[in-house]
């Protein structure tokens, strides 16, 4: 059990800190929760299920704040999460060897690094119209990874919609929210499907990230999230990825 770990105390102080600054950009903030119980050593069959849980509430309040300031964009988000969610539910399913979890866990933080450290933060005036196969396919790999690892998705989608110039920061954030929110919900159904228990902690940490995605989402849908605590999460994110892939 999560309580068991030790420190358990200061897990619950960062938790929320960490869902105020993904929802900040959107995200339901699963990298930084996973960072976060890999740093605690919280064992992987725990980790997948418990990000997933908290990403439902945390991309949820996100999606709802960038909704109502009106950077939505239906077709985008259609054209990824037609091919995402029957993914992200059969990756539910799958049950991924421990040092094989961690290290693929390991490398998809480097996309969360490299988001936060706005290596794929430029917004391009010109926006391009997106293909529906290209969406399509981007959006069943990424919805794979998202039930297989316990993410979703949108550290790795954001990137990619500004990259190749298919819409703006926060409607890319928008988009993002509710991609993470159906991943994260088919993910957790598949693995529903295999006898998942949630445990009573869950439902503290829920209220937790809750209550920081909510100031988090209120903040970064109206001005982006201050910088220099982008970075301070950045360790953290670094430390785990190595902790993951080579400790």
């Amino acid at each position: 059990m999560i309580s068991d770990i030790p420190y358990f105390w200061v897990f619950l102080c960062i938790l929320p800190f960490i869902a105020f600054l993904y929802a900040g950009v959107g995200h339901g903030g699963a990298s930084g929760y996973l960072a976060l119980m890999a740093l605690f050593s919280v064992a992987p069959e725990t980790m997948k299920p418990t990000a997933l849980l908290l990403n439902l509430f945390v991309a949820g309040t996100a999606f709802y704040f960038y909704y109502r300031e009106g950077y939505f964009n239906k077709r985008l988000f259609a054209s990824f999460a037609i091919a995402s969610i029957p993914m992200a539910y059969l990756g539910g399913t799958i049950e991924v060897e421990t040092n094989i979890y961690k290290i693929i866990l390991g490398v998809l933080l480097i996309f969360a690094i490299l988001k936060m450290l706005n290596v794929f933060g430029k917004e391009n005036e010109v926006i391009r119209q997106a293909k529906i196969w290209q969406c399509l396919l981007i959006g069943g790999c990424i919805g794979f990874f998202s039930g297989l690892i316990g993410i979703g998705g949108g550290i790795i989608l954001s990137p990619v919609i500004l990259l190749l110039h298919w819409g703006k920061m926060k409607e890319a954030a928008a988009v993002s929210a509710l991609f993470i929110w159906v991943n994260s919900a088919a993910g957790l159904a598949g693995q529903f499907t295999n006898g998942l228990v949630l445990n009573d902690q869950s439902y503290l940490m829920v209220a937790l990230a809750v209550l920081g995605g909510l100031l988090g989402s209120y903040f970064g849908s109206k001005k982006m999230t201050n910088k220099g605590v982008r970075y301070m999460l950045t360790i953290v994110l670094v430390a785990a990825s190595i902790k993951l892939i080579f400790i």
